[in-house]
């Protein structure tokens, strides 16, 4: 017999949120870790607001918007989607019933968190939670960097003030430096070029540190974009890695560390250089002489590295493909250093319950 339709007859509904989610939905145990995360912060969260005054957005429902945010464009397309979509709601903490924030209130409480390194101390959290320090190697890095294009306009005047009639539009003819000009909307983002031949964009540069045993990310730096970037960014992270390790540790990169300060610095600091060697030839047709020698590369160890460096790049096509790191949508260094480690968290966040299904 045919049913009888009638158009959203039921006023109310008796189902939680929770038994809409199917029971193998990946989300469930990425809420559970992020939830055991939140737990353990709940009192570095509760030193960052004053026991008097209106109540805010509540940091973990905060927290958790903004893992949802690295996929989707804006805070106003994250209004939206959490408006109507009972599964981002279920995700974040909020009712059936709960109204959405106002996008400029979103924005205001997440400053909040990013001036008191609440994303480092998550991500911290999350790789010393039980079930994910088992995946790490505590003694293998690799480490590699990407350009992430500015959220600017073309205006790239000159520092001084002059030429103020020039709208920016035409400067054919002109030298244009980081010395000498700057970005009118972005001061902080850089005017560099990836290869010969390549178009000079404004950009900041982002920098990974990946443990080598499963391919998750540990660490993350943004720097202002230039030539020596790379290598002072690795020697910092590589530096503090060493320093939890307790003990040597190895470190693959490609051909653009291949210098004989780097190579040096590293060995300075306790850690095996297991670079790629950059024996390209020059322009004046001889072959260029590498920084690392047969001490290092006869070793079946630095073959090892060099295989699993390649994964790193797995983390930036992620974040470029599915988040935001290919332009983002901040402007200044810290605003995208910290939309740069949202984006690590949440690559870390769905590639954990894989690896502990297997």
């Amino acid at each position: 017999m045919r049913g009888r339709f009638t158009d959203q007859s039921g006023l109310f509904s008796y189902i939680a949120p929770d038994k809409r989610v199917p029971a193998n939905h990946p989300l469930r145990k990425v809420r559970e870790l992020v939830r055991d995360v939140l737990s353990d912060l709940n009192r570095s969260l509760g030193r960052l607001y004053p026991n008097e005054g209106r109540p805010s957005i509540p940091p973990e429902r905060l927290l958790s918007a903004l893992l949802l945010q690295v996929c989707i464009r804006s805070e106003r397309q994250l209004m939206e989607q959490l408006d109507y979509n009972l599964l981002y709601r279920w995700f974040v903490g909020l009712s059936p019933d709960d109204p959405v924030w106002d996008p400029t209130t979103f924005t205001k409480n997440r400053e909040r968190l990013q001036n008191g390194d609440v994303f480092t101390k998550f991500m911290t959290k999350l790789l010393n939670h039980s079930q994910v320090k088992s995946l790490l190697s505590d003694e293998h890095f690799s480490v590699d960097g990407t350009l992430i294009e500015a959220w600017t306009s073309k205006s790239f005047r000159p520092k001084d003030g002059s030429g103020n009639d020039d709208d920016g539009a035409n400067f054919h003819g002109q030298k244009r430096k980081n010395d000498t000009h700057a970005s009118t909307s972005d001061p902080d983002s850089r005017l560099y070029r990836k290869a010969a031949g390549c178009e000079a964009k404004l950009c900041y540069m982002g920098h990974a540190t990946m443990e080598n045993r499963h391919g998750l990310a540990v660490a993350g730096r943004v720097t202002h974009a230039n030539g020596i970037a790379e290598r002072r960014a690795s020697e910092t992270m590589l530096k503090a890695r060493r320093k939890a390790a307790g003990c040597r540790i190895t470190a693959g990169e490609d051909k653009a560390y291949d210098t004989a300060d780097h190579v040096a610095n590293l060995r300075a600091i306790n850690v095996t250089p297991h670079v790629t060697q950059n024996q390209a030839v020059t322009k004046t047709g001889k072959n260029r002489n590498s920084a690392i020698d047969e001490r290092t590369a006869r070793h079946p160890g630095y073959g090892m590295s060099q295989s699993r460096r390649a994964m790193v790049e797995c983390i930036f096509g992620w974040g470029k493909q599915h988040g935001t790191m290919r332009k983002t949508k901040h402007r200044g260094i810290a605003r995208v250093a910290a939309d740069f480690l949202l984006n690590l968290i949440a690559y870390n966040l769905i590639r954990i319950p894989k690896l502990l299904a297997v």
